[in-house]
Parts: structure tokens; C-alpha cells; sequence
């Protein structure tokens, strides 16, 4: 994997870090839980209160919609969890009603509803359930049978329509857990009874990794906008009460990959310390997310670079998202404590628990690799 390092940048750190790319996972496991020994009087203390946590959150939730429940049962570790998954993420995107109901035809009919109705407490998990159920059987029926052909063509007349209707709404609901609004203002807007309340946003931009100039252009411009947006709703805070913008790398530069480092040091670093520091004006914090293992090390090198640049010393508002999940995670947060330290700054640190989990393991074995970079079991 190429670098560049700099002077100041200890070696045995970033080399600590690429040791532990696809470090046999029982090792990873067992030093982890070193790292992490306490005496038991500590450990029930902190039982006791995320205890009390859970509970307060859970009791706070009572009557909000039950989509807490609803993604209690269908975990997305299951066929159905994903399925939810995919529909609630792409009907909101999707314009027409034609497109709707194959993607329903498409997704719902292939899971296995019935083996989810009344294991749910929740009244609305379990009505919903039966209607997700019965859309599936719908959908699933044979279109080559005299008898199928001729309901299916009584469902493409009346019951699709009242099908996608019930679907598409269900799915918004879940849709706006976890999107907040399809412009930063609406975002910034739904998110204020909650701010209020004391909860903190990093807001980011839905899309894949830019693919052309002219994507890395529109993004650029979409996260110069948020931060305009969001520096306003700030309206002077601590850095630390306000919402933050949240910045991919990969959506800055089409070719953000390592076989390219000396053109993305080149062509991206600036673009990047120019965001930063229209975030630094406007009093957010400015976190740059986490990309895919095989990127970590230019990630890393672009984080040094900003973090160590002279116009952007005394500005406690620069972070980064960390791959909690992969093995070398410990080895990462080492040289950004230590990164820290050097430069005379408080970074803004968040992990991330799952963001590529999937990726990461299938391109492992498409590979043919005996190792993965990410622990295979998310406990």
C-alpha cells in the first residue's frame, strides 16, 4: 500500500497500523479484550448505568410510531431487515409509480414474511407484518397458471395501486429514520426539536463515490452549501452544540485510490483544507467519514496533512469518522492520539460500527484472501 510519511509522522505507529490489516481475528479479539480489562466493581458500575440508559431511551420512545420495535424484528442481519433496508433507502428516490411496484415485485416477494407474524409485542409491527406477508403472496403468484394469470391481472388493475400506496408510505416512515431531509434545510429543520432536546447531527450528502470530475464537482458545491446552511443555523455556539458537516473523500476526487496518491495529494488536498476552513469560518466542525479498508493509509495521509496544517492551527472543530469494526482500529486511534498531541489540537472522533462490514467481507473472498480486515462477528 503506498504512503507518503512525513518527517514528523512516527514510523512504528502507521506501520503498527498496516501490521494489523488482516490481523488474524482471534488475536485481534484477545488483545482487544487486554486493552479493555477493568476490575469488576468498575464494570458493574457501568452495567448499572447503560441499564438506566437503555431504559430511559426506551421509555422515552413509547408512542413515537413503533418503528423502534419494527426494526427490533427485522434485524438486518436477516433476508427481511435487508429487504426493508434496500426499500426504504430506494423509494425515496424513485419518481415513478411503474418503477415502484417492480422494485416491490422484486424485493418483497423473494423474503419470508410469515415466520415474523405475532413474534412482535408491538401492534404495529405485527399489522404491518401481515400486510408485508400478503404483498409477498401477491406478488409470488404463478403468472404461467390460468387461474394466477387472472388475479395477478385483477391485482395489476386495482391491487397494486393500494399495494404501493401502503408500501411506499411504510417504507417512508422508516426512510426518515435514517434521512433526514432531501435538502439541507429540511434536514436542518426536522432535526430541530430533537437539537433542542440535546442531540448533536453530522450531516452528509446520500450518494455513491464521485465517478467523474463533474461529480466531484457537484459534491464540492453540495458540502459548500451545507456548511453555508448549517453555519447558519449555528448562529454563533460552542463548536461542541452545534450540528457538523460530515465529508467523503471519495466524492471529492474520481480516482481516490492509492495507485493515484501523488495526483490526490495534488488535486484533492486543496480542495478538502478549503472546505475545512470554510467550516472553521462559519463555527462547525468538519469530520471526514471513513472509506474503505483499502484506502485507510491515504485517508490517514490527507487526515496528517490537514491536522498539521499552520492555517488551520487552533481550530478544535477538524475530525474523522473511525472503522470501530476493523481489526486495526486500536492501532488507528494510537497515531491519531498521538497525531493530536503533536499538533496541539482536539480532534473530533467518531466510530463507526458497520458502514462497510458487507463490502469488506465479500471483496475478501473474491479475492481469495485467507484473512478479512474486519472482525466477522459484529459483537
Amino acid at each position: 500500500m503506498l504512503f507518503t510519511e512525513s518527517p514528523a509522522t512516527p514510523a512504528p505507529l502507521r506501520a503498527a497500523i498496516r501490521a494489523a490489516y488482516r490481523r488474524d481475528e482471534a488475536e485481534a479479539v484477545a488483545a482487544s479484550l487486554d486493552s479493555a480489562a477493568m476490575v469488576p466493581d468498575r464494570l458493574d458500575r457501568i452495567a448499572e448505568r447503560a441499564r438506566a440508559l437503555v431504559s430511559t431511551v426506551r421509555q422515552g420512545r413509547v408512542g413515537k410510531g413503533g418503528i423502534d420495535a419494527f426494526l427490533h424484528q427485522y434485524e438486518l442481519s436477516s433476508a427481511e431487515g435487508v429487504v426493508l433496508m434496500c426499500l426504504a433507502e430506494a423509494l425515496l428516490r424513485i419518481p415513478d409509480a411503474e418503477t415502484v411496484d417492480r422494485l416491490i415485485r422484486d424485493k418483497i416477494g423473494a423474503a419470508d414474511w410469515e415466520k415474523h407474524v405475532g413474534r412482535s409485542p408491538s401492534l404495529f409491527v405485527n399489522a404491518s407484518t401481515w400486510a408485508l406477508m400478503l404483498t409477498g403472496r401477491l406478488v409470488k403468484l404463478d403468472p404461467d397458471g390460468e387461474a394466477g394469470g387472472l388475479v395477478r391481472r385483477l391485482i395489476a388493475r386495482s391491487g397494486e395501486p393500494v399495494i404501493r400506496q401502503a408500501v411506499t408510505a411504510g417504507m417512508r416512515i422508516m426512510g426518515r429514520q435514517f434521512v433526514m431531509g432531501r435538502t439541507i434545510d429540511e434536514a436542518l429543520e426536522r432535526a430541530r426539536p430533537a437539537e433542542a432536546a440535546g442531540y448533536r447531527h453530522s450531516y452528509d450528502m446520500l450518494g455513491e463515490a464521485a465517478r467523474t470530475a463533474a461529480d466531484a464537482e457537484r459534491y464540492r458545491e453540495s458540502y459548500r452549501h451545507a456548511i453555508d446552511r448549517i453555519g447558519t443555523a449555528a448562529a454563533g455556539r460552542a463548536i461542541e452544540d452545534v450540528p457538523s458537516i460530515s465529508v467523503k473523500l471519495s466524492a471529492l476526487h474520481p480516482r481516490y485510490e492509492a495507485a493515484q496518491q501523488a495526483r490526490v495529494t495534488a488535486e484533492l488536498l486543496p480542495r478538502v483544507k478549503a472546505l475545512a476552513a470554510a467550516a472553521r469560518d462559519r463555527g462547525i466542525g468538519f469530520t471526514v467519514d471513513a472509506e474503505e479498508a483499502d484506502r485507510l493509509d491515504l485517508s490517514l495521509d490527507l487526515i496528517e496533512a490537514l491536522s498539521g496544517d499552520p492555517d488551520l492551527a487552533g481550530w478544535n472543530g477538524f475530525g474523522l469518522a473511525v472503522q470501530a469494526y476493523q481489526t486495526r482500529a486500536l492501532a488507528v486511534l494510537d497515531f491519531l492520539a498521538d497525531m493530536a498531541r503533536r499538533h496541539g489540537r482536539r480532534l473530533m472522533v467518531r466510530l463507526v460500527k458497520g458502514a462497510y462490514w458487507d463490502t469488506e467481507v465479500k471483496r475478501a473472498q473474491e479475492r481469495g484472501l485467507d484473512r478479512y480486515p474486519v472482525f466477522t462477528r459484529k459483537a
